[in-house]
């Protein structure tokens, strides 16, 4: 990097900064500082959707996939996560928004109080946290990484530079200051990515061109849409886990579609995302399917392989363009992901251990939820300095194996209690389902995996889970069902079309709101 770079990288965090100042005007409750106070557009919410679901990761682990095994990276990757989110438009998309709009509630968890009760909602929110800040920790770890290829900089000053940066703009402005980000991000990736694809096109001429390159034995099964150990039963249980994880299993993208003004616009800033999921990743995934041809990656995973080839081919400022796309990432994931903690923090889990926070005025309400923000963004950063140890063991294992593989058990019960199909299964079977895919997960990791002579396959380990959390949360269900007028009313609630049409639903009394405070007039200073 020379000045021209570092001052591209130097006005981006200015003008990230600048956002979060901007929005900060645009917070006066805890409802704005969380869900936008619903009056986001779709086409913004479809954006902040599609750029807060991937990081540096994908520069780094996914690069290192791509450099390795080719077109695969996409097929099981961002192909299913298209998939799962267009699924999602039409059967998680809208009930997440009546979530806000008919329950009045600011976090994704708050609606389970009622639909279980307060123990499953401790829970899942005590376990999504924890699992947030190892996911997060792994996404510091990995643009940290990036810095120090181009930079020098060591693993830690990176995390440090890019962990404050963020927790600048996202404490003050919250979703609103996340969504606008997200937006100038997206641009900016757009450009760079742009600006990547036809440097690396421009180099395959003598490799014989666009189409006759897939003939160099550089690139031999690169082709393959699954090879090694990416086959056919991972990219079945992937679809299924980013069915879930997308469409608010891991709670920052179900704020997306809260934010919006109702179920319909819920819906669409979905079918956006998934358009983008499917079309964009391709062309930021090409130059990485050539790399082999252009660069030698000196890890051996092929991690550093994307950037090595950027600082061979740009010129600098499209060099110093390419690195703000790849801080666009992982700032846009980490912020919407700390916003949605603390949304989880402030509104379920902290009135829950005080009396005080039940009855928090709006603006002691936004105090906890910045500080909560701040509180998340630095446990995040101290467990990114420990990714590459022997716990973790690299970045792409801490995203693929511990975040696929933990997250069904937590997502299962926030996502199915939505729908009317699975009313039966109550707290008996949301808790028993969450207990033993966490200890499945335990088992296919650790103790049998090491008694096994070459270990579990890795689609086992992310599978198994999440298919014992669901077989025993629907079998439960019926075996135990604990459905009652309390329950099916919220459910009900949530699945009547906004225009009423549905009489007898309209008809069902509201149930309790999902939080004791939830009635009560804000008290204010």
């Amino acid at each position: 990097m020379n000045s021209l770079d570092w001052a591209v990288l130097i006005g981006y965090f200015g003008v990230m900064v600048a956002i979060g100042v901007w929005s900060h005007k645009r917070v006066d409750n805890v409802s704005d500082f969380f869900t936008a106070g619903g009056k986001m557009p779709w086409w913004l919410s479809g954006i902040s959707h599609h750029m807060s679901g991937y990081s540096a990761v994908m520069f780094t682990g996914y690069a290192g996939i791509a450099y390795t095994y080719g077109v695969t990276s996409f097929v099981t990757w961002s192909f299913p996560i298209a998939l799962g989110i267009a699924i999602g438009a039409r059967l998680f998309a809208p009930r997440i928004n009546r979530l806000r709009s008919r329950l009045h509630v600011a976090s994704p968890l708050e609606y389970l109080k009622t639909r279980y009760n307060l123990k499953t909602q401790q829970a899942l929110a005590w376990s999504g946290m924890l699992l947030k800040i190892v996911d997060v920790g792994a996404k510091w770890a990995a643009i940290a990484t990036l810095l120090s290829v181009f930079t020098g900089v060591s693993l830690n000053q990176g995390i440090l530079i890019t962990g404050v940066i963020t927790a600048i703009y996202c404490t003050i402005g919250g979703l609103w200051a996340d969504a606008l980000t997200e937006l100038g991000q997206f641009i900016i990736q757009l450009l760079a990515g742009i600006a990547m694809f036809v440097a690396v096109v421009a180099e395959l001429g003598e490799f014989g061109g666009f189409f006759g390159v897939w003939d160099e034995p550089e690139l031999a099964g690169h082709g393959k849409p699954l090879v090694g150990p990416y086959g056919t039963v991972f990219l079945l249980a992937f679809l299924f886990i980013k069915l879930f994880e997308y469409n608010g299993g891991m709670l920052n993208q179900a704020q997306r579609y809260m934010a919006t003004a109702n179920a319909k616009e819920a819906a669409r800033s979905a079918k956006l995302s998934a358009i983008l999921w499917l079309v964009w990743p391709v062309v930021l995934f090409f130059p990485m399917w050539m790399s082999p041809l252009l660069v030698d990656a000196k890890k051996p995973d092929g991690s550093d392989a994307y950037a090595l080839m950027t600082e061979q081919l740009l010129p600098h400022g499209l060099l110093g363009l390419v690195i703000v796309g790849f801080f666009s990432h992982t700032m846009a994931m980490c912020s919407s992901d700390a916003n949605a903690i603390a949304a989880v923090f402030t509104r379920d889990v902290a009135p829950a251990l005080s009396a005080r926070a039940r009855v928090w005025s709006e603006r002691k309400g936004l105090i906890a939820a910045r500080l909560t923000t701040v509180v998340f963004l630095g446990l995040s950063m101290a467990v990114a300095t420990q990714v590459n140890s022997p716990t973790f063991k690299d970045i792409i294992t801490v995203v693929i194996k511990w975040v696929a593989g933990l997250m069904g058990p937590i997502a299962i019960p926030m996502m199915l209690g939505l729908l009317r199909t699975f009313r039966k299964s109550g707290p008996t079977a949301a808790l028993t389902s969450w207990a033993a895919g966490l200890f499945a997960f335990y088992l296919v990791n650790y103790p049998i995996n090491d008694a096994i002579d070459g270990g579990v396959a890795l689609q086992f380990q992310v599978s198994i889970p999440l298919a014992v959390s669901l077989v025993l949360y629907v079998a439960i269900g019926y075996v135990k069902p604990e459905d009652t007028p309390e329950r099916d009313a919220l459910i009900e609630r949530i699945n009547t079309d906004d225009d009423g049409s549905r009489g007898a639903a309209a008809a069902v009394p509201a149930p309790a709101e999902p939080r004791d405070d939830a009635a009560r007039a804000p008290v204010k200073d």
